[in-house]
């Protein structure tokens, strides 16, 4: 018989993974839902991708609801003319512009974005008629140059507002969709389901769990190189200033590495309120096997998309091939809508034969084992759970240091420079020339994902996390009045339970 669930409800709150995509990311999700059985569940997912049909796994018992939210299209023009726009509107437009573009202004950035979250809650939404543009321009014109606080900006067209103003309007229809009435929301990453938990913060004043699993890191993303460099920027700014908000409202932030604990760090988050709970794969789903008496093989995982280093793995295979004729490389878990993107860049190559498509599996067991080393070249802001699966499966691994891998992989396996496919592809060919070094650190990487990256692990933290802050507060009490008050702490009791384990 099933366990009831406890009276704390959960609100896990996502940007399009779990339980409508088999990523990385959701099976993260899924063992936690999993795992803590004892709480309920509700399930919302806001992306501005295309909505999914169906759940990509089977929701179990303790699931209340689960739903998914695609941010809309521009409405109509007569819902605009009947949007009203209150006095103070301009105002809060005008903060939230300032403290965008200066770093240093998080408390009037999170003013105005607390007061356009109350705007964007009204039907009809006045965001269309926000003033966007206008304030944009005047904070860029009103922002002093020159001094090292302030390096120059790159020039601000009127047409450019524009643009920053559309894109920026259509990012902040996630503050309008309405967070489920939970005991502690917990969002896990992202600038989109980051501010659909604010909103549903400042609305109902529910606790906020946060889980950085992608850094919002400052770089050039795909989609976005036909935008001048000030859109850009300021794209990069409000990412910017939307994670430094959420470091400041949330209660607890848990990141997964020392690399996103340092990032938090660095844009403002209260070392108080961080609990370092590193990734963690089930060793029964990855078992880890024999060797392949096989030709040289390598196995990539990822999506195959602009932004996943494809790229970087099929310029060191190009030399890994010359070097090894007759090696063969293994791209898993590359998703439907990237599968073009994916077989151009290997006609580019002309390797097309020696390359092997893999959608992802629905058996973890076979991720890695087709292949004798597993390349590990993420994007930017991935987290390390690929990395931490492949460890898990026994298989030697050669890591770009990007983000938390180096820290991960630790000494079992072999960590090269980013944006050097020579370095990655010469570190590769010395692993497949070497068999038994290849198997020593193959058993190694598996023995240190089981001391340190274990899901039940992650699992009991959380559960000790969701009970501080989920439970309800403790009845009133009449205490006796102390001519010297009794000391206490701020600290959270599951920060200190942790801090006695470690």
């Amino acid at each position: 018989m099933n366990p009831t669930p406890s009276r704390e409800r959960i609100c896990l709150l996502t940007g399009g993974g779990y339980p409508y995509r088999r990523d990385a990311l959701g099976g993260w999700c899924r063992t936690l839902v999993e795992g803590l059985h004892r709480f309920r569940f509700e399930l919302l997912t806001v992306t501005d991708r295309e909505l999914p049909s169906a759940p990509a796994y089977p929701l179990p018992f303790n699931v209340g609801s689960a739903r998914a939210v695609a941010l809309g299209r521009e409405p109509a023009r007569s819902e605009r003319r009947r949007a009203q726009l209150p006095e103070d509107a301009a105002e809060a437009v005008a903060r939230f512009c300032r403290g965008m573009l200066d770093e240093t202004a998080t408390d009037e950035f999170a003013g105005g974005l607390r007061r356009i979250a109350e705007l964007a809650g009204n039907r009809p939404s006045p965001l269309t008629r926000l003033p966007l543009a206008d304030k944009l321009l005047d904070a860029w014109r009103g922002r002093a140059d020159g001094v090292p606080e302030n390096p120059p900006l790159p020039k601000l067209s009127v047409r450019d507002a524009r643009t920053a103003a559309t894109l920026l309007r259509h990012a902040m229809r996630a503050l309008a969709v309405p967070v489920p009435e939970a005991d502690l929301v917990h969002c896990v990453g992202g600038t989109t389901p980051l501010l659909a938990a604010l909103a549903g913060r400042w609305r109902s004043g529910t606790p906020l769990l946060l889980t950085e699993a992608r850094t919002p890191v400052t770089r050039q993303r795909p989609h976005e190189e036909r935008l001048s460099p000030a859109v850009r920027l300021i794209l990069r700014r409000f990412r910017g200033a939307v994670a430094r908000t959420g470091y400041a409202e949330a209660e607890l932030i848990a990141p997964l590495s020392a690399y996103h604990h340092g990032w938090a760090l660095d844009h403002g988050a209260q070392p108080t309120r961080l609990v370092q709970v590193p990734a963690g794969v089930d060793p029964k789903e990855y078992p880890g096997a024999a060797e392949l008496d096989a030709p040289p093989t390598v196995v990539w995982a990822g999506s195959g998309g602009p932004d996943s280093g494809l790229t970087l793995v099929l310029d060191a295979f190009t030399e890994v091939a010359a070097a090894l004729p007759g090696a063969v490389l293994h791209l898993v878990g590359v998703t439907a809508t990237h599968e073009e993107h994916c077989a151009d860049q290997i006609e580019q190559t002309g390797l097309g034969r020696a390359v092997r498509l893999h959608p992802l599996p629905a058996d973890p067991r076979e991720r890695f084992t087709v292949g004798q080393v597993v390349a590990h070249v993420p994007g930017p802001a991935d987290p390390p759970y690929r990395l931490v699966e492949a460890m898990m499966s026994g298989r030697p691994v050669v890591a770009v240091d990007i983000g938390p891998a180096g820290e991960t992989l630790g000494d079992t396996g072999v960590v090269v420079p980013a944006d050097d496919p020579s370095e990655l592809a010469i570190a590769i060919v010395g692993l497949l020339r070497d068999t038994q070094r290849r198997r020593a650190l193959g058993d190694a990487a598996r023995q240190r994902a089981l001391n340190h990256f274990t899901v039940d692990r992650v699992v009991r933290v959380y559960g000790a996390l969701y009970t501080d802050l989920a439970a309800p507060p403790p009845a009133p009490a009449f205490e006796l009045a102390l001519a010297v008050p009794a000391p206490r702490t701020p600290t959270p009791a599951t920060l200190r339970w942790l801090t006695r384990e470690d």
